[in-house]
């Protein structure tokens, strides 16, 4: 194969070359134009949820009856990582979460047996637990929400306007699911007085058992004849508010209509429903999901295009507005990562252009779109689309794609000028340049090797990286064997040196700077070669210095995004109801009314918001907690709001936790600074949690310090005199039934309308005004149908219950979290406050654990699945230089020389004062690949003079000042490829860490390489 010569052959088959040329070409522009384009890159969630209640309850009962059965059993789901479960009052959500390195297409699996456990499990809980409610599809992305407001419509006429929206958007092509909120669910309510109730002598079981008789629906069985089935269909379940009003009841051998003893009302129920808000109006959301892979630019015209006809037909005074449009911000994304590539490519044309001459500098250009368009194919056919990663991982290839071009047009040029025909120039190129260029590419997609070996989420996040550089390395060398000769055959001049008597002055000068330039080189590289002991000290001095400043670097995971959005999160005291956290979204709404910031907000109150972006995490339903989305009109009035709102709601709101975060980059962490406590007894894990918030408040970095399990909440226990009610003719059971239905409600039966199942609830009338200073004076209904006071058969005490259980592998956990003051990254903060507690967590009793939650979590696991697939990638790297090399020597030599890197990245970093997070470690380690390239051309070039005869030392002065152009050029295009990168806020921590190092190892190669190689094999 290397004497086979593949520049010689695309020379003799340009038709061919051409062709494909041409081909490639066109099916690039239809892959670019067809692919699917979204935000952020997909990566799994590995997630289920269930939720299961037991009505009745307390939260310590739901938590040993049921939580923990189910979270033991599904212990043992093979592949489970951890499950966390939340108990809240006698209601319970499980978390089951796999393993990060579970491959994608055993997770479907794994969800079906989580299903079977919990069915199998389900025999086993007491009678009364319902549910179970299962959610697999926990990453849904509700990219495109809308609000349906208007003051003159009630939410029952907005619900159904919704649902027709919600039919006909079903039918836009590549909408996976379309979820309404905000939906006030309706109850039939039925409610007798107690008296009227009494003089019946009728008792409320009675009542119930009546409606739930007339409102089952029950088979009434089927008729086979000889040619048909026939159905038969019993009238009589509930087909209007009149049949309710009209039912017969017979009471006392008596029948009398129930609208005649009974107020029968369509209602919403009460409690209300978790509730929407758009600018404070009430309203119902319409959240579109959708179909993965697809184009998300062209599904949001799709979406316009229908409620252009939609709008059409509402009636007037409803409001149908966008609130959330993640079609505009992919086309904005796209539109601006698109431009910064035109702008690499452009740069890196310059560079081209001004170092190798016009006509040379064309052939490197047209080598740009060959590759490109060949990855946009490779990208189509593999299901990679286009988003933040995959165009910024195009960027960074820029720079290193045109490598292998500029070292075959550059040593064909200097042929040419040696005299070389194009032909020869060519074939030359090939011999000399193709396989150390081919070592040179393949080590450097090894450099991204631990990224595409890694597993787990942040590393599936950002995989695609590692998959397009490797593709357009790959390709680049490809092309520079095949379509650089045919091109350059064609383009460059044969410039033979000009006499000297035929020099213009500008050739004179250019020759005079050449000269003075590469002397001064070569003066340094004698002297560096004659103080080789002080060279390699002071390299060792900078890199051990480099390493001593690490701590001076910032850490952050990854950035908050640029996205307009500012989410507040609000949980007031855990037994407020969700009337009081309507009323405290009220004041909200006040507050933010007119703001110059705000384009638009909403509120959802009783629960979170929708998954409008991959990145977010939804919050748990419940009464105390309410989420603002709230929108600006630019970052500039982001940043200004969000200082702005810092202090106002700290003052307006002192009883809640109060959250305010922009949208995040990479997997999703609630909190900025977060740590866990776990144990085996929760008022030692308490305890512990106590001592460290009081440690984390001498902070004063740290603000909103508080715990995920609140404080306990107050609970009326009824204690009931079994001998007194078993006198009266009533026990537990019946005094329970009677207290719900005079409190909140009895479901008494099924109400249909529609595609809606209406709950009939009975309610007892004549006490409405009940509070907790009248409960013991509450009538109870006894045997005979007349009424006591409750405090004839039961005393009555408060007292405290835990509202919330937070369990972690069937663990008490509690999660202690804090924001950060300005400036103050939560991710470095974490990490300082957890070594800060050393010596408390050494002291612990045994079994009790203090560790990183959140983001810091997170960072740690994903740079440990980085660090994983090192010694593969070294492996590989090793054994592309063995090859290529053939001397243990100087396969050692190419890889010292990688961690020159680290000097330059530690400089970068601290100038720039960017922080260190995955982005930039992911720079540091796919910079050595790079660097060990340089490297490679620079000892090969050594090695080769001295086969040619020349002495070591000129050997190694001659190759350094021959490979000091090449190597300079393409570490210059590399560097300057990286500018458009280092505005992006996702891709700056890698650009300036690569950048950095890249510089710095790159001179530092040119001169200490020359010196180790001096060193090793004593050249005097």
């Amino acid at each position: 194969m290397k004497n086979f010569n593949l520049a010689d052959w695309a020379l003799r088959h340009k038709s061919i070359i051409y062709y494909f040329i041409a081909v490639l070409l066109t099916f690039g522009i239809f892959s670019f134009t067809h692919m699917g384009r979204m935000e952020d890159p997909d990566f799994t969630m590995r997630t289920m949820v269930v939720g299961v209640s037991w009505p009745g309850a307390s939260p310590q009962e739901m938590s040993d009856q049921v939580t923990d059965k189910l979270e033991e059993r599904l212990r043992d789901l093979p592949g489970v990582d951890y499950t966390k479960s939340f108990t809240d009052g006698s209601k319970s959500v499980i978390y089951i979460n796999l393993k990060e390195d579970l491959p994608s297409s055993k997770i479907r699996p794994a969800w079906e047996e989580a299903r079977n456990m919990i069915n199998d499990e389900w025999k086993s809980l007491p009678s009364g637990v319902q549910g179970p409610a299962i959610n697999d599809r926990f990453d849904d992305v509700y990219g495109t929400i809308y609000a349906l407001s208007g003051d003159e419509f009630s939410y029952e006429e907005k619900r159904q306007q919704a649902e027709n929206l919600k039919r006909q958007l079903l039918s836009v092509p590549n909408v996976k699911k379309i979820t309404l909120i905000g939906v006030q669910e309706k109850s039939l309510d039925i409610t007798i007085n107690k008296d009227k109730l009494a003089s019946y002598k009728v008792t409320v079981q009675q009542v119930l058992n009546a409606l739930k008789q007339q409102s089952a629906m029950v088979p009434a069985g089927m008729v086979n004849t000889d040619t048909n089935n026939v159905y038969i269909r019993v009238n009589g379940v509930f087909d209007s508010i009149d049949a309710v009003k009209n039912m017969p009841a017979r009471i006392n051998n008596q029948i009398v209509r129930l609208g005649d003893v009974a107020d029968v009302t369509m209602t919403y129920k009460n409690p209300s429903s978790p509730q929407f808000y758009y600018e404070g109006k009430p309203a119902i959301g319409i959240a579109i999901s959708m179909d993965a892979g697809a184009n998300n630019i062209e599904f949001g015209e799709a979406i316009d295009n229908k409620l252009k006809e939609f709008k059409t037909t509402i009636p007037a005074g409803l409001n149908l507005d966008q609130v959330s449009n993640q079609p505009h911000i992919v086309k904005e994304s796209i539109g601006d990562f698109s431009q910064s590539l035109f702008e690499a490519i452009a740069i890196v044309l310059l560079v081209s252009f001004a170092s190798l001459g016009i006509r040379t500098g064309v052939v490197v250009a047209l080598t740009i779109p060959v590759v490109v368009s060949t990855v946009f194919v490779l990208m189509y056919e593999n299901g990679i689309y286009l988003h933040k990663v995959s165009l910024g991982a195009l960027i960074l290839s820029l720079g290193l794609l045109v490598d292998d071009a500029i070292i075959v047009v550059e040593m064909m040029s200097v042929k040419l000028e040696e005299g070389f025909n194009h032909w020869r120039a060519a074939t030359f190129a090939y011999e000399s340049t193709a396989f150390p260029m081919l070592s040179g590419t393949l080590i450097t997609c090894a450099g991204f090797l631990p990224l595409a070996l890694a597993e787990g989420m942040v590393a599936e996040f950002t995989k695609s990286l590692s998959i397009v550089v490797f593709l357009a390395l790959v390709l680049s060398w490809i092309a520079s064997v095949l379509v650089s000769p045919v091109l350059g055959y064609k383009i460059i001049e044969n410039k033979a040196e000009k006499p000297e008597s035929e020099w213009t002055r500008r050739d004179h000068i250019m020759h005079r700077l050449k000269t003075i330039f590469y002397a001064r080189f070569e003066s340094l590289l004698h002297w560096a070669l004659g103080h080789h002991k002080t060279i390699l000290l002071a390299t060792l001095g900078a890199f051990i210095l480099s390493l001593l400043s690490f701590p001076l670097i910032k850490q952050e995971f990854f950035p908050s995004s640029t996205r307009n959005e500012i989410i507040v999160s609000m949980q007031f005291p855990q037994s407020s109801s969700i009337d009081y956290t309507q009323s405290q979204a009220k004041l909200l709404d006040a507050l933010l009314k007119d703001n110059e910031h705000i384009d638009h907000y909403t509120t959802y109150v009783g629960e979170g918001s929708p998954r409008f972006v991959l990145t977010l995490e939804p919050e748990l339903p419940r009464a105390n907690f309410m989420q603002t989305i709230i929108v600006t009109k630019s970052l500039k009035d982001r940043d200004a709001l969000f200082k702005d709102l810092q202090d106002q709601l700290n003052n307006q709101y002192p009883s809640a936790l109060i959250n305010m975060q922009f949208v995040q980059i990479g997997p999703p962490s609630k909190y900025p600074v977060m740590l866990r406590v776990s144990g085996p007894n929760a008022s030692e894990v308490k305890t512990i949690a106590n001592d460290v918030k009081a440690m984390m408040q001498q902070d004063k970095d740290l603000q909103n310090i508080a715990f995920d399990w609140p404080d306990t909440e107050p609970v009326a226990q009824v204690h009931i005199d079994p001998d007194k009610a078993r006198m009266l003719g009533i026990n537990s059971y019946a005094v329970s039934l009677h207290l719900q239905s005079l409190l909140t409600g009895t479901k008494a039966g099924e109400y249909y309308e529609g595609n809606q199942t209406i709950p009939v609830t009975f309610k007892l009338g004549g006490n409405e005004n009940h509070n907790l200073a009248a409960l013991s004076s509450l009538p109870i209904q006894t045997g005979n149908g007349s009424y006591v006071p409750l405090s004839q058969i039961a005393t009555i005490s408060m007292t405290q219950e835990e509202g919330i259980i937070w369990h972690r592998n069937m663990m008490p956990t509690i999660s202690i979290h804090a924001n950060v003051g300005p400036g103050v990254l939560g991710n470095a903060k974490t990490k300082e406050i957890y070594k800060n507690l050393e010596e408390y967590r050494q002291n612990l009793p045994t079994g009790y654990t203090i560790e990183l939650d959140g983001a810091a979590e997170k960072s740690v696991t994903a740079v440990k699945k980085l660090l994983v697939p090192i010694p593969i990638m070294l492996f590989v790297i090793m054994t592309i230089l063995m090859f290529q090399l053939k001397k243990f020597a100087l396969m050692l030599m190419a890889l010292f020389t990688a961690p020159l890197g680290l000097i330059g990245v530690v400089l970068a970093l601290n100038i720039t004062r960017t922080p260190l997070g995955f982005m930039a470690i992911l720079g540091v380690i796919a910079l050595s690949g790079m660097i060990i390239r340089n490297s490679i051309i620079l000892l090969d070039q050594i090695e080769i003079h001295r086969a040619e005869g020349q002495s070591p030392r000129e050997a190694i002065i001659n190759s350094a000042t021959l490979r000091f152009r090449p190597i300079m050029l393409t570490a210059i295009a590399a560097i300057l490829g990286m500018i458009p990168l280092m505005g992006s806020v996702f891709w700056s921590p890698l650009a300036i860490a690569f950048s950095g190092g890249l510089l710095v190892a790159t001179v530092l190669t040119l001169i200490v390489l020359p010196v180790m190689y001096a060193t090793w094999y004593k050249v005097k």
